[in-house]
């Protein structure tokens, strides 16, 4: 499977550009305020889960955080995000896994995904990604999937849709609750995608 997967999205990302695919934001307000919210120093351990080409790099280096990692199974898409960042790219560390077999070498202060999450359909994915998200995150996650109401699918696959609740009780175990909204993103074909995202703190 995880072959498969990286052939998709390798295609995906190199055949289509950023005004080509779904999840583009030219600025990821909700997962910035999100972050803001958690009060984290510039000198937190941040990994963006899934990040692709995402801009939201780009607005944490602005903000001045600089202990920034990036994973994506898509080696195409840091090529994008190393392009459009030049020289700043070199201030983050980028790295290529498929997330359910992902082997943290270090800690993080804050696990951010937007839009990963919810392409793991299987039981056992899920568990995988918990598993590792327990295991490396100290801090707070910030988990953004398809609600209840969003698209069954995205780029093709399937996903698996998650009510505030339902996305609770996946990291309960680990982590406690702290807040959880639903945002309506607006795709650059000007589609409407419901999303529902909520922050975690360990416990």
């Amino acid at each position: 499977m995880q072959g498969s997967n990286k052939r998709h999205w390798e295609e995906v990302y190199q055949s289509k550009s950023p005004e080509q695919v779904s999840w583009t934001q030219a600025v990821p307000q909700t997962s910035l305020d999100l972050i803001e919210s958690l009060d984290l120093p510039k000198t937190a351990k941040i990994i963006d889960i899934g990040g692709g080409d995402s801009k939201l790099i780009d607005y944490l280096l602005k903000a001045g955080y600089i202990n920034l990692t990036v994973l994506d199974i898509s080696t195409a898409a840091f090529k994008k995000a190393k392009t459009r960042l030049g020289k700043q790219a070199a201030a983050v560390k980028w790295i290529v896994s498929d997330i359910t077999e992902f082997q943290p070498g270090e800690s993080y202060d804050l696990w951010h995904d937007r839009a990963t999450f919810h392409f793991l359909t299987g039981e056992d994915q899920v568990n995988a990604y918990t598993n590792i998200a327990s295991k490396a995150v100290n801090q707070f996650l910030v988990i953004g999937t398809f609600s209840a109401n969003g698209p069954d699918q995205c780029s093709g696959l399937p996903i698996r849709k998650y009510t505030a609740f339902q996305l609770q009780e996946q990291f309960n175990r680990d982590f406690t609750s702290l807040d959880c909204i639903t945002e309506d993103h607006i795709t650059p074909f000007q589609t409407v995608q419901n999303f529902v995202f909520c922050s975690f703190k360990k416990v």
